[in-house]
Formats: structure tokens, C-alpha cells, sequence
């Protein structure tokens, strides 16, 4: 194998494919990235069979061949190297030549062969969204993913496709975030993808409209994004019926500016962090919301001004899901909607109707 390439290339591609690559698969040559030049490419891959992230470079291959490199060893080189063309060859002793400039190392290979083989999916069948809105209803959604496996479904989030829809639903038990997209597409498909999968690929979507083509398979899904792929296993079992956890009525509806209600949470947090609940007090009458904290280290009252249908409530909640959900919602006003102090308190966008969010409230003893 002889191949040579700019450092900003093969930088930027090792840096991708490493999202694949926890380093702490018991087979060492997870903890590499498989190598493969040929013809006027070269391909990376990293994975830990759950997830797999495959990206080209086209470059000049002068000899073609595959070998597997040490992720770490590999990425740092090539990060401390000065910028410009890069020169990897195999050498003997199983050993890897790689130049630049006055620069020179010879590092240790492992064989392509015991490589995992990568799961092969048929893209005849696709559809394709915007990075961008992709990128977007991820960090809409998973900060309500569960972060234990207890119930390793919840570990995931819900796409689902009907009616010319892309709903994303993720719930952990205490919250729940359905972010949804208009989608040209007649198919109905509902998987459930692990968070893991979603927060790299988050990272890997650019911020524009150019289209990502996603194709499902009954046990993968593969994110194709021109010179970059991913493919990860899909989480078996079934989501819980999300439907049927959203009130559809309620008893009391807030209006509130977004940024006061937020910043208002924020300032009474402070005072609830040295107890596990983040424990916060909302007294709701006449057109004002009440905000208080007491701690061991002191208390604090928050006001502000709201628009109220309905009649007074006081419930309680773990300020920082309260706060999870003020930070990623696109409007300035938001609605918020109560049916009683120990049922989950519903909050939408006033305008954008394509988001709802749960929160479930803390049960206070003299309730």
C-alpha cells in the first residue's frame, strides 16, 4: 500500500471515523482504523460493530492494499504533523512508513483481514432530508434519551415516518421530547436508533441543506452523506406507545416569554443544586408566576409576568429538565399547559406547531 494525501484531508477523515471507536473493545483491532487504498481512493473505517462510520478521501494511490492502524497513535501523528502531503507506505515487518517533510515514522500494523466485516446495505431505497433539520430535531430530542440500561429501549430515539411525517421521540421515564419535520415520503417506518448513533452523527451533519439519504434495513440504518457513511444496529424491541402518555386536555394554560421563564429557572437552580431533585416551586395566579427555591444554603423567589387561562396552581419540578427543554425551543413565546399539580405539565412552541414536550412534576407531600 503507498498513498499520499494533505494532512487537512486525512485529519478531518481520521477525526470522523474515530467517533466509531470507544478504545475499549476487547479485540484490538477495534481500536484501529481500517486502512484501504485503490484506485484514486482511500477509505477509513472505524467501528465497534454496534456502529460503524466509513469515509473516502480521493487522493493519488500509487499502490493499493489495506492494513489496520492504532486510532490513537495514528490520529495523533498525523495531527502533530506540519501541513502538507502526507506519504504512508507499507514496509516490512508489518510496519507502516509515514513522511512529511523532515518527519518520519514507522508504526506497527495490524492485518485488514481480521477486520470485522462491515454490514453491506442496498440503497436502492432511500429518502433523503436536510442536514441541517436532521441536525436539528436530534438536539430537539435527545437530552430526553435514558442514560442508563435499565430499559435499553429508552437508550434510543423513536423515527418514526407516517403521513408524511418524521416524528423523533425520545422519553426516560420523567420526560418526553417528540420533535416532528413534513417529509415527502408515503412510507411508514418505525425504528428505534440508539443515542449513541444519533449524538455522533450530530456532529457529523453539516448546518446546510445539502441532503443526507438515510436507508433502513430490519435490523440497521445507514446515514449516507456524499464521501462520509454510517451505519449503526437499531435497538430491538418495542418504543413505548408515546401517543398515549401526552394529555390531550388540561386544565390551565401559561403564556410565557421564553427567555424571562429561563432565566428565572436558571437564578432559582442555584439554590435547589445540593439536592439530587433540583427541586423548584411554581406558584401559579393572576397573570404571575411565582418561582422559589429553599435549600440548606438559602432560598430565592423568582416573578414573572404570564398570561393565565385557567384557574391558580402550585406544582413542583426538577428545575433541570425544565431548563433542558427552555434551551432548545424555537420560539420566544411558549405555552405551557397543566391539568392538576402531580400530572405532567405539556410545553409547546405558540407559533411553530412541530414540537411537544413532557415534563413530569415532583409530588410534594402536601400534595
Amino acid at each position: 500500500m503507498k498513498f499520499l494525501c494533505t494532512k487537512n484531508k486525512l485529519q478531518e477523515s481520521i477525526f470522523t471515523v474515530q467517533k466509531a471507536i470507544t478504545g475499549r473493545s476487547s479485540m484490538p483491532v477495534l481500536n484501529g482504523i481500517l486502512l484501504e487504498a485503490y484506485k484514486d481512493t482511500v477509505k477509513l473505517t472505524g467501528s465497534d460493530i454496534d456502529l460503524s462510520i466509513i469515509t473516502t478521501i480521493q487522493t493519488e494511490v500509487k499502490e493499493e492494499g489495506a492494513v489496520v492502524i492504532d486510532s490513537r497513535i495514528f490520529g495523533d501523528i498525523i495531527r502533530k504533523l506540519p501541513n502538507d502531503n502526507i506519504y504512508i507506505s507499507t514496509t516490512e515487518n508489518n510496519s507502516v512508513e509515514i513522511l512529511c517533510q523532515k518527519s518520519k515514522f514507522n508504526i506497527i500494523h495490524m492485518n485488514a483481514e481480521d477486520f470485522p466485516e462491515i454490514p453491506n446495505i442496498n440503497e436502492n431505497i432511500f429518502f433523503s432530508i436536510p442536514q441541517s433539520t436532521l441536525k436539528n430535531m436530534i438536539k430537539s430530542t435527545i437530552f430526553a434519551t435514558a442514560q442508563d440500561e435499565a430499559r435499553p429501549i429508552l437508550t434510543g430515539i423513536l423515527f418514526e415516518i407516517k403521513n408524511k411525517k418524521l416524528n423523533l421521540v425520545a422519553l426516560d421515564g420523567y420526560r418526553l421530547a417528540l420533535k416532528s419535520e413534513f417529509l415527502d415520503n408515503e412510507n411508514v417506518i418505525n425504528a428505534v436508533i440508539p443515542g449513541k448513533t444519533l449524538n455522533e452523527v450530530s456532529k457529523i451533519l453539516s448546518d446546510d441543506n445539502e441532503n443526507v439519504n438515510i436507508t433502513f434495513t430490519p435490523n440497521h440504518i445507514l446515514f449516507n452523506l456524499i464521501n462520509t457513511k454510517v451505519i449503526s444496529r437499531l435497538l430491538q424491541g418495542e418504543f413505548i406507545k408515546y401517543n398515549s402518555i401526552i394529555p390531550e386536555e388540561y386544565s390551565l394554560k401559561v403564556i410565557a416569554r421564553k427567555s424571562e421563564l429561563l432565566n428565572c429557572i436558571e437564578r432559582a437552580s442555584l439554590m435547589a443544586k445540593d439536592s439530587n431533585t433540583n427541586l423548584i416551586k411554581l406558584k401559579i395566579e393572576q397573570n404571575n408566576m411565582i418561582i422559589t427555591s429553599n435549600s440548606q444554603i438559602g432560598m430565592v423567589r423568582e416573578e414573572l409576568n404570564i398570561i393565565l387561562e385557567g384557574d391558580a396552581l402550585q406544582i413542583a419540578f426538577n428545575s433541570k429538565y425544565l431548563i433542558d427543554v427552555l434551551k432548545i425551543m424555537e420560539d420566544e413565546e411558549i405555552i405551557m399547559e397543566f391539568s392538576g399539580s402531580v400530572s405532567p405539565c405539556i410545553i409547546k412552541n405558540s407559533k411553530k406547531d412541530n414540537c411537544i414536550y413532557l415534563v413530569l412534576p415532583v409530588r410534594l407531600s402536601n400534595n
